[in-house]
């Protein structure tokens, strides 16, 4: 019998210890480096340039009192017995990629457009191909949007697995990521257990372990790796923001005042009082300070491994948006996902208020069903290739969607969860995923949702 763990130390799976093997630093041949993902970001610092999403939440704070709103066209609604379509309501987009004038603007969903010809392209499949390789010519705003209307229009191209060689320099490009030398990913490996080497390991084994899509792609080995890489790089995060923190008072200052002063915020205080509440795997047992490991992270990362063509991929894209996107979900306390469960149940009372009250009347609010669905992004309801097409929808015009999502969800099993006088037992484990049907109607849904919770919608993730 062998040994567990905890008796002789944890061990982390070397590189070449697996069928997915990853080249050394010394070897000749590296991992396939970024640098073409990013042709269409080309005019953004990489390192410090926040991601799409986050630049229009900086633009919305710098100009409150400008309007940029979106008028969205008729869409099709699923079949859900859904109350008429009321006048669509203007949207803020979410996911905005630059500060443009409200004028200038593109709607958040298009028409689908006549068969392209232009350019020398036959289809919308062969643009996205174009796109991607070759980078947008021209404006790089309106090609971004154009990259979005693509992946709604048609998606992106797959096999019968859902594998696609575009789909994560696509995600890397909404993701606006940086690019990564494969020998600083190699050095957190090499680093060894990270203090959530033995959670990780708890966790891995697990993670959809009923997908055989995934097994067949991705070794336990790989999610180890890279789990652990990212818990590295967000120790030395969080080790060099307490650093900073407590470096002496000095006389210099610049435009923004002191910046000593700058970061003496109570929110800053709190953060450093929470982290003392790190447990020895190195999750957070509570507070607001930001873990290095939270339970659910590794079903979060899984279709980043699936998708990328190498583990620095997976890796330089995860981390981008665990802290650029949804850092509210990977704190100690997750008070992103809690925001995210009384959004669900807010948006179902509006989109649809008998079904809301018949599942509030059985004790079957949000807290109880939709925990895990908001968590993992809805990748914990196979089968996977659906979650990947739906993952392509929240990357274009953002993650908040998918609360929406989880709604839409209950609105197409609304008959079967009125008939039952035990709803609990069906939303133990949600239907699989119909991608299509529930982009049209969270596409249909937004209209429904006043502008104010909208904009908790946006927010809550951070």
């Amino acid at each position: 019998m062998t040994s567990s763990p905890a008796k002789n130390g944890p061990h982390i799976p070397s590189p070449t210890s697996t069928g997915q093997q990853l080249s050394s630093p010394r070897s000749t041949r590296t991992l396939r480096k970024l640098q073409s993902a990013h042709q269409l970001s080309s005019n953004y610092n990489a390192l410090n340039t926040p991601s799409l999403i986050s630049q229009q939440r900086q633009q919305q704070q710098r100009y409150p009192s400008s309007s940029h709103n979106i008028a969205l066209p008729p869409v099709p609604s699923i079949p859900a017995n859904h109350s008429p379509q009321k006048p669509a309501h203007h949207r803020t987009r979410s996911n905005s990629d630059a500060v443009m004038p409200s004028d200038h603007i593109p709607a958040l969903v298009t028409r689908r457009a006549a068969p392209l010809k232009r350019q020398g392209l036959g289809s919308s499949k062969d643009e996205l191909r174009a796109l991607i390789s070759r980078g947008p010519r021209g404006d790089v705003d309106s090609s971004l949007q154009r990259l979005r209307s693509l992946i709604i229009e048609d998606g992106i191209e797959t096999d019968n697995d859902g594998m696609s060689q575009l789909r994560i320099y696509v995600w890397l490009i909404l993701l606006n990521a940086p690019t990564l030398s494969t020998d600083t990913y190699l050095s957190l490996i090499h680093r060894g257990p990270s203090p959530a080497y033995a959670k990780i390991r708890n966790d891995t084994f697990r993670t959809l372990a009923t997908d055989p899509l995934f097994k067949r792609r991705v070794s336990e080995a790989s999610l180890i790796r890279l789990l652990n890489a990212i818990a590295w790089k967000l120790h030395d995060a969080k080790s060099a923001s307490l650093l900073s923190n407590s470096q002496p008072l000095t006389n210099s200052a610049n435009e923004f005042g002191s910046p000593e002063l700058q970061h003496a915020s109570p929110a800053i205080k709190h953060a450093h009082n929470a982290s003392t509440t790190t447990n020895t795997e190195g999750s957070e047992a509570g507070g607001s300070s930001p873990g290095i490991y939270v339970q659910g992270m590794n079903v979060l990362c899984a279709p980043f491994l699936y998708a990328a063509r190498s583990e620095a991929e997976a890796f330089v894209a995860f981390h981008r948006f665990i802290t650029r996107e949804c850092p509210g979900y990977v704190r100690g306390a997750m008070d992103g996902v809690h925001n995210g469960l009384k959004l669900v149940d807010k948006c179902l009372a509006i989109l649809d208020p008998k079904l809301s009250a018949h599942l509030v009347s059985k004790g079957m609010k949000a807290e109880v069903y939709a925990f895990a669905s908001v968590l993992t992004m809805c990748a914990c309801t196979p089968p996977l290739p659906e979650v990947l097409q739906l993952w392509d929808f929240l990357f274009a015009y953002g993650p908040h969607l998918n609360v929406l999502c989880i709604c839409v969800q209950l609105l197409m099993m609304k008959e079967r969860l009125l008939g039952s006088p035990s709803p609990g037992n069906m939303l133990r484990n949600f239907p699989h995923l119909k991608a299509k049907d529930i982009i049209t109607g969270t596409v249909n849904c937004v209209r429904k949702i006043p502008n104010d919770l909208y904009e908790e919608l946006v927010h809550h993730m951070e």
